[in-house]
């Protein structure tokens, strides 16, 4: 049997100069013009207005979107790297930034021009929010099941349904909606579901309420309500009836986001760790001297190190067009990074013991973080399921 990722080409990972130039520029804004506001914003649950616009003045809404749609023009890499820098300082910014993203995503690969130019241009300039209203009460990780309903009456679709955790739903200015415009078939649930682009000014949109998450506190979740919102014909995403696999293809690219997001946060923890360490005293030493916290610290700096390369290496594979390979090592990257995440912030608040679980450190922030990102865009049991059938189907040949 052949096994997959057997090529050289599969696993190189080019950082270039250019990389590394944007990851400098990124950590001096996170640092210089960020740092600051992060446990004010954390306390009253937003991101600054002062924080939003900056982060629009050096592109960081578009990082990968063309030129020609307001965007930066960057890479899968270059992505990754500003999530990973934004995350290692406010991982509530990192998420606020990335849904964008999420939202372009399947514009981008599935939507027409005028649909780009329209909805894409905006977001990737930072003038408009924008969300993907795609989780419902009964429907998760098991997309197929969603139960919001779109009805084509009179040359337009209807919409009407309910969708709850939506990142970015209560301030987003656009929406993309998933709805079933047919029944499912027995044998293919996925089947009949579409994909639609929808303004929050429509008659019929409404934000039902705000949810208290355990992390990202300064994100904005949200439930909403669909009621008989109606949505023009020019405004369903590609083709009727293929929004499952819209949705699918979109979670596979922007699953690299999210690693990057667990390497930042790590990335936090182990240098919040490292500099107590050197810096604490007991028993007429510095901790870092003892064996146990010796041990921690190295456990994380391979960890974080072995989930960046990783991440990298996913991303590189988008980049150089390896999409079967990219998808696989996309939720490899997603599970193993935000796993590694909460192990190292773990050992941060075990390493600063009553400081670790003060809210005044910012330390426990780290592993309520990651809680989040362990769920989103793909609960990390559910990437097991992918990186198996999608090895076997993609790279092996092999139903299952």
């Amino acid at each position: 049997m052949v096994l997959p990722f057997n090529s050289v080409e599969a696993f190189s990972v080019n950082v270039s100069e250019k990389h590394e130039l944007f990851r400098r520029a990124v950590r001096e804004f996170m640092e210089r013009d960020v740092a600051p506001y992060v446990e004010k914003g954390e306390k009253e649950g937003t991101v600054p207005k002062e924080v939003l616009e900056k982060a629009k003045e050096i592109g960081l809404y578009g990082v990968a979107v063309p030129e020609q749609y307001g965007g930066q023009g960057g890479d899968t890499l270059m992505t990754a790297i500003a999530q990973e820098e934004i995350s290692r300082v406010w991982a509530s910014l990192s998420t606020r930034v990335s849904v964008g993203g999420l939202f372009m995503t399947p514009i981008l690969l599935f939507g027409n021009e005028e649909q780009k130019k329209k909805y894409v241009t905006p977001v990737a300039r930072g003038d408009k929010v924008a969300a993907f209203a795609n989780t419902e009460p009964a429907a998760g990780s098991d997309v197929a099941g969603i139960q919001t309903i779109a009805k084509k009456i009179n040359g337009k679709y209807v919409i009407n349904g309910r969708k709850i955790f939506i990142t970015n739903g209560g301030i987003a200015d656009y929406y993309v909606v998933t709805a079933r415009t047919s029944p499912p078939e027995p044998n293919a649930r996925w089947k009949g579901i579409s994909m639609f682009i929808v303004e929050r000014e429509w008659k019929g949109v409404k934000v039902l309420n705000r949810i208290e998450t355990m992390g990202l506190r300064a994100s904005n979740t949200a439930e909403l309500a669909f009621e008989d919102v109606e949505v023009p014909a020019e405004n369903l995403l590609g083709e009727e009836g293929n929004g499952f696999k819209y949705a699918m293809a979109t979670f596979d690219r922007t699953r690299v986001g999210v690693a990057a997001q667990g390497v930042g946060v790590a990335q936090a923890a182990l240098e919040r760790m490292v500099t107590y360490s050197t810096q604490r005293f007991a028993f007429q030493s510095p901790l870092i001297g003892f064996q146990m916290v010796q041990e921690k610290i190295a456990e994380s700096l391979t960890e974080v190190n072995t989930a960046r390369l990783l991440t990298y290496w996913a991303a590189s594979l988008f980049d150089r067009g390896l999409e079967n390979e990219a998808i696989v090592a996309a939720s490899m990257a997603k599970l193993y990074a935000t796993d590694i995440a909460e192990k190292v912030a773990i050992r941060a608040i075990t390493v600063h013991g009553g400081y670790g679980v003060a809210t005044s450190t910012g330390v426990e922030r780290l592993l309520r973080d990651v809680e989040v990102m362990r769920i989103y865009e793909g609960a990390n049991d559910i990437q097991k399921l992918v990186i198996l059938r999608e090895t076997a189907r993609r790279l092996l040949g092999i139903k299952m």
